[in-house]
């Protein structure tokens, strides 16, 4: 932002891209908002987040996440002195312990980097641990496949969508099934059941609202914002004891993170163990219950959710909580 405000002092002219609301208000001398393709609007760089989000999603948004009060049950996940190496066998995850309980938020703050991708793999399978422990519902999964991660009732929103959440040369209703496939309601011995499947992500079109003209669209023909959704309705249409997501939001508009952000906490309500990763403060904050920051592959702290923005950041550059 800095640099920015420099180039343009010594005149340089700047178009800056973004759908990043409080990084429009910090550097704009004007604002131009685009909605499908058309400019809808030039509002003032005074308008409220509320309102520049309204212009660009064509309606009105509530940018504050609704909660209830938290109301913990047991403890479901249990990570005990978590080391995990990296594809270059560096150290990433560095003796990492914490516990979530059902019907809680835990989001796990801190810059990219700094093991949390590395930390998201191991919990789900995807990264051999180097030591330590992990445990669903009093069940060691440390040495478990993936396949035997998500029949233990794990969710997986990944960072990277595209990589590794979507087929993109898959139709929206056979990647809705993707890691259900292998057993019921899909599938019946080694025959599919279209009509079930078909059903299946009809309904769940309309209840993650998905905007796509139907269920046979190819994944790759949607926007950023409703290929998440498809990634978001199938974890959360699982039967779940544990919801991890990792970066949730990231490269999505303010209506699908509006909308993401709602389903995340309804899950949360249901009483599901819900851990957030995540590199945006503000998701961190509207989300969390607790916030554990990562620095250099350990946390640094735990804290409350009403932690300010300004520890939060020091913290972030690895000073302890």
């Amino acid at each position: 932002m800095d640099i920015m405000r420099g180039l343009a002092k010594t005149g340089t002219s700047i178009i800056f891209i973004t759908h990043k609301l409080r990084e429009v208000q910090q550097v704009s001398n004007r604002i131009t908002v685009i909605r499908q393709g058309k400019v809808v609007a030039s509002p003032s760089p005074k308008s409220s987040a509320s309102e520049l989000a309204s212009l660009m999603v064509g309606r009105e948004v509530d940018l504050n996440v609704t909660r209830k009060p938290v109301k913990v049950g047991a403890e479901t996940l249990v990570i005990k002195d978590l080391t995990v190496l990296d594809d270059r066998q560096h150290q990433m995850v560095d003796g990492v312990s914490f516990t979530v309980r059902d019907g809680e938020v835990l989001a796990i703050a801190g810059v990219q980097g700094n093991g949390q991708t590395e930390l998201a793999e191991a919990i789900l399978g995807l990264r051999k641990i180097h030591s330590g422990s992990i445990e669903v519902a009093g069940r060691d999964l440390t040495k478990s496949t993936v396949r035997e991660v998500l029949e233990a009732g794990l969710g997986y929103i990944p960072e990277d969508r595209k990589k590794d959440g979507l087929v993109g040369d898959f139709t929206i209703a056979e990647n809705l099934m993707l890691d259900g496939s292998f057993g019921s309601p899909f599938s019946k011995g080694y025959q599919i059941d279209f009509a079930t499947r078909d059903r299946i992500a009809d309904e769940l079109i309309e209840e993650f609202d998905i905007r796509t003209p139907s269920a046979t669209t190819l994944a790759k023909q949607l926007s950023g914002g409703n290929q998440q959704k498809v990634v978001v309705a199938r974890e959360l249409s699982r039967e779940l004891k544990v919801l991890v997501a990792s970066q949730p939001t990231r490269g999505v508009d303010v209506g699908s993170i509006e909308f993401i952000h709602e389903q995340i906490i309804a899950a949360r309500d249901a009483g599901k163990t819900v851990v957030i990763i995540s590199t945006e403060l503000d998701e961190v904050l509207a989300l969390a219950d607790r916030i554990a920051v990562m620095y250099r592959g350990k946390i640094v702290g735990i804290v409350d959710a009403k932690t300010t923005r300004e520890k939060l950041g020091k913290m972030m550059a690895g000073i302890a909580a």
